[in-house]
């Protein structure tokens, strides 16, 4: 929601929100507000709310908050900090409230670093009690109209490090492009880290540029999909080193480390991230332990996808990957309204020799399609044939 700028009011500006004039501290700092959620300079009594927030594992892990962290910490960012980076223009923070309860409540800070030549770096932080509900998102709106309204900005840069998928989430709802990772760029107590990065116009539609996909859990029969996590990494080390799984799919690391394992769940993130792949682990239903691995990659914009897959050599046999495999097919197939992929085709290719792998594809009603000589490398160093399959969202419902 955009703010126009109104006249000076008593020697101090003030702002016109939603229809209304609304004060503004000594400081000059105006207060914003959508009605729900409100943008305004920081006050004494938000100095124990800053203490609860920086104190909390998240805000520690992501942001470059003094660990441990004191209220005397708290008092100095709002009594000392905010107001110096107000009075020397380096900094426009300010503090964000929302409803809990019937209670206005302090809910985190927001900020736009002036980076000279109409160019500023946004930074925030939520409260844990504000997470999840919308109410960073709407702060960082009121924030970045007022920045490209009223301090006339033309760009504005988002940093992150590496891993900080909620931050890089709430960036890519505002319409932030992702331009990649830098090594080892952004400090953090002592240490460089790997920092994701990205940028806003001024011009810019303020929504999302591309799809990032969920990855819904999809209860089965005998097993469940659901997200891979780290606690997956020694399962996929044991599955990608059996020399069953390796004869197949000769691309995969060898030795195969915990390491590559956890590159391999980093990777199943940055797909659904970018809209480019849905990977789910298989999982025992009861346990939660991976069994095994199943995906829907190369989303193109014709609505045509991939399935690939591997079982953890001690769950072979049992039928789970031709459940799973079912169980996608069928996601892929749901509309995007209700929550599935939305998709039209499907694809699918196996080794010639791998009966296995084809009696899966088979069960779920794919037609073969044709045949790539020499398609697929084996880890003998030999090529197989690949046979290939597809179906079709009008042949499934039928």
């Amino acid at each position: 929601m955009a703010n126009t700028i109104g006249p000076r009011v008593n020697g101090l500006r003030a702002h016109i929100t939603t229809g209304r004039v609304v004060e503004v501290t000594l400081l000059d700092v105006p207060t914003l507000t959508d009605g729900t959620v409100t943008l305004r300079g920081h006050r004494e009594g938000d100095i124990a709310g800053v203490h609860e927030q920086c104190v909390d594992p998240l805000s520690q892990r992501w942001t470059t908050v003094p660990v441990p962290y004191t209220f005397q910490d708290a008092r100095g960012f709002v009594t000392e900090r905010v107001p110096s980076g107000w009075r020397d223009g380096s900094e426009w923070a300010f503090a964000v409230e929302a409803d809990d309860e019937g209670t206005p409540r302090f809910a985190g800070t927001v900020s736009l670093r002036d980076e000279g030549d109409l160019r500023a770096e946004v930074a925030y932080g939520s409260h844990p009690w504000a997470r999840g509900g919308g109410t960073m998102l709407r702060a960082l709106n009121l924030l970045l109209d007022w920045g490209f309204a009223d301090k006339h900005l033309r760009t504005v840069i988002w940093w992150a490090n590496r891993g900080n998928w909620s931050s890089r989430r709430l960036a890519w709802r505002l319409g932030f492009s992702f331009d990649g990772t830098v090594r080892q760029w952004l400090p953090q107590r002592g240490e460089l880290l790997d920092g994701w990065v990205g940028g806003l116009l001024a011009a810019d539609p303020r929504e999302p540029r591309y799809r990032w996909y969920d990855v819904p859990r999809i209860a089965g029969r005998s097993v469940a999909l659901r997200a891979h996590h780290a606690d997956d990494a020694a399962r996929i080390e044991e599955a990608c080193s059996d020399g069953r799984t390796t004869a197949w799919l000769a691309r995969l690391p060898q030795p195969y480390t915990t390491q590559d394992a956890l590159t391999f769940i980093d990777s199943r993130q940055e797909a659904a991230a970018t809209g480019t792949g849905v990977h789910w682990a298989m999982a025992d239903p009861d346990s939660d332990d991976l069994v095994g691995n199943i995906s829907v990659f190369d989303l193109e914009a014709e609505e045509v996808g991939e399935i690939g897959y591997w079982t953890h050599p001690a769950h072979r046999g049992r039928g789970l990957m031709q459940e799973a495999c079912a169980l996608v097919v069928r996601h892929a197939f749901v509309p995007e309204s209700d929550g599935g992929l939305g998709l039209r085709r499907l694809k699918v290719c196996s080794a010639q020799g791998n009966a296995a792998s084809r009696h899966v594809i088979e069960s779920c009603g794919f037609t073969q399609t044709g045949r790539m000589r020499g398609g697929i490398p084996l880890g003998d160093g030999s090529r197989a044939d690949a046979i290939t399959y597809d179906l079709l969202a009008e042949e499934y419902r039928r």
